[in-house]
């Protein structure tokens, strides 16, 4: 493979750097950006897609305004790759999503340039809101930018801050509008429509360029002024983009986001205009690498690949992820229920729901990032007789979290939810682990939560949640395995709230949650231990809790989520209600946040792989456990 070579980019070590080159050397800049991102993101697998289309733009950015001192915030963080390559992390650029290695996306404090940490979509407008508002507090005149777009312009936090920002008078903010119709996978709903709608109109782009030449020609003060308010009217009649303007900002574009000169020319004027803006710039998802262009969904995050050949699929019939085992079950419950409906925030791809969408595309519902709102639109559908289930990911559970109180849970609504990427994912990093949802969830009344141990449970128990009549839970890893489901019918359930002993022993009882219990039976029979697939989170098995505290001297529990808060400490109050004499142990994650790196690394660091659950054991068997 031809070693990539980037003779500009290795004198930029900082911004100031970049702005000393001049205009004609940023194309070439550009250029070596996108060329290192790709071999880069090939070798260490990361974000591709995001990153190289807003390559001009965050070039165009860095080289107009004087930062780190003017701040730049972009929403979420997967698009952040040029921008951490020209604020000094070129060479780190290997490390990212790695533990100990560059962040996953924008992390406060990593850099000068880096304020505030984004790691969820639509919050970029109410963060740079907020740092503006501090600013002119505190007589600070640099500039703030947020940089909003691969979706996140469907989620209602971003709207919610453009209100706030319309009703303050005196502020300087300027928004970025990256447009590239796309979030992960396609992007969705009636904004996302208008805006196309607009890139599409030959009115407006024929209206434009002749306004510019106009406008250009006019050397009276009075009549040019006159000329522009006629065309700030009739753009207004030809596209309602007045729709940003009626929230108070100045709405500026589309502008072609690839054209980095013009970009360059375009950011020097808003720059010194005061006030709100909004820029509205269009990008293409992958740009420069043609196979991410023309699939922008699965070049968005990617293993390593060759870069010549672009990435294999590798699909094994055997070795299925919990994910497809969702989309599995669902084609199999549509084919028998015309009732069931699938709702996804955003991910149908990575939630296992693609395939159910293409063979029922008017009985699937992505919402786009607005994860509130799939769990208060399930709401209305259950009650309107129809039974959802909701694919979504522990870590945007989080924001959803109101929805499944007030919407779901209260009103005891039949709807299912089948949490994804459960427990520690990986190297996305702190605001991507899902570590927090048992701690959260616990505490909900009306709640059935599940989690299975692998594909055959997983399958028992969406049976189980969707035959039941309420509001259920199913909380898996993020994994695969290769158990087979062939001998299930849609009619075997598993008992509510009875857990399975899969090893008797002696002295030590381990309580398992999720996939963790496989790895742990050969210690089992090793060292004689009792061996408990809990299942439910809630309904506990309580009765089995109290017959083990009976029988063991020490009980250990195991899940893969925070300790603080978690199902440990029900099984700690319980298993001592009935026994002085036992020693109730709590595995999980520690009360801090998880960093980036494998998720085999991170288990590790957590006391949660299979070798260190023996060395607790080993130093509980040779009575030396209080030191662990």
């Amino acid at each position: 493979m031809t070693k990539v070579v980037t003779p500009l980019l290795d004198g930029i070590h900082s911004t100031s750097d970049l702005r000393k080159l001049p205009i004609n050397d940023l194309k070439q800049v550009c250029a070596e950006i996108r060329s290192y991102i790709i071999d880069t993101v090939s070798k260490t697998a990361g974000h591709l897609a995001s990153g190289l289309a807003v390559v001009e733009l965050t070039t165009a950015l860095h080289y107009v305004y004087d930062t780190p001192k003017d701040t730049i915030i972009f929403d979420v963080g997967h698009q952040s790759y040029p921008h951490k390559i020209l604020t000094g992390h070129k060479d780190a650029l290997g490390t990212i999503r790695q533990r100990h290695g560059l962040h996953a996306f924008i992390w406060r404090g990593e850099t000068l340039y880096d304020l505030i940490s984004t790691g969820h979509a639509s919050t970029s407008i109410g963060s740079a809101l907020g740092l503006a508002i501090a600013r002119k507090k505190l007589g600070n005149p640099s500039k703030v930018i947020a940089v909003i777009g691969d979706g996140a312009l469907s989620g209602g936090a971003a709207y919610e801050a453009m209100n706030s920002a319309g009703s303050m008078e005196g502020l300087d903010l300027t928004v970025i509008l990256n447009d590239n119709e796309m979030s992960i996978s396609e992007n969705v709903g009636s904004v996302s429509k208008y805006l196309a709608s607009i890139l599409a109109s030959p009115y407006y782009v024929n209206f434009v360029e002749g306004g510019k030449k106009l406008l250009t020609k006019l050397d009276l003060p009075s009549i040019k002024q006159l000329a522009q308010k006629a065309e700030e009217h009739v753009k207004g009649m030809i596209m309602p983009g007045t729709f940003f303007e009626e929230l108070g900002f100045n709405y500026i574009g589309p502008v072609d986001g690839h054209d980095i000169e013009g970009l360059v020319s375009l950011l020097q004027n808003v720059k010194k205009m005061n006030g709100l803006q909004l820029v509205h710039v269009v990008t293409k998802k992958g740009k420069g690498y043609r196979p991410a262009e023309i699939d922008p969904t699965k070049y968005h995050g990617v293993p390593s690949f060759d870069p010549e050949i672009g990435i294999e699929s590798k699909v094994s019939a055997d070795h299925v992820t919990y994910s497809e085992n969702l989309g599995r079950w669902l084609l199999n419950r549509a084919a028998v229920d015309p009732n069931v409906v699938a709702i996804t925030p955003a991910m149908p791809v990575g939630s296992g729901m693609d395939k159910f969408a293409k063979v029922y595309p008017d009985r699937f519902f992505d919402v786009g990032i607005a994860e509130q709102h799939s769990m208060v639109m399930a709401s209305g559908m259950a009650a309107g007789g129809l039974h959802p289930v909701v694919g979504i990911y522990s870590t945007f559970l989080q924001r959803a979290y109101d929805g499944l109180i007030h919407d779901v849970a209260i009103q005891n609504l039949p709807i299912l939810v089948a949490v994804d990427r459960g427990g520690i994912v990986g190297p996305d990093g702190p605001t991507h682990q899902g570590i927090f949802d048992i701690a959260f969830m616990r505490c909900i009344p009306n709640l059935v939560i599940m989690t299975p141990s692998n594909l055959k449970e997983q399958y028992l128990m969406l049976n189980t949640g969707y035959l039941c009549n309420k509001p259920c839970v199913i909380r898996y890893e993020r994994g695969a395995d290769d158990t087979d489901i062939s001998d299930i019918s849609d009619k075997d359930t598993l008992p509510l709230g009875k857990s399975n002993v899969l090893h008797c022993g002696r002295k030590i009882a381990l309580c398992c949650f999720g996939s963790v219990v496989h790895t742990l039976m050969p210690l089992a029979k090793k060292y004689d231990l009792t061996l408990v697939d809990m299942r439910f989170i809630k309904p506990l098995d309580e009765e089995r809790i109290r017959k083990l505290a009976q029988e063991h001297e020490f009980l250990i529990s195991i899940e893969e989520g925070v300790i603080q808060g978690g199902i440990g400490e029900e099984i700690l109050r319980i298993a001592h209600e009935v026994s002085n004499q036992v020693t109730v142990r709590l595995l999980g994650i520690k009360d801090e946040f998880v960093p980036e790196g494998s998720r085999t690394e991170l288990l590790a660091e957590q006391g949660l792989d299979a070798t260190s659950i023996e060395k607790y054991i080993v130093r509980i068997l040779e009575g030396s456990y209080a030191i662990v």
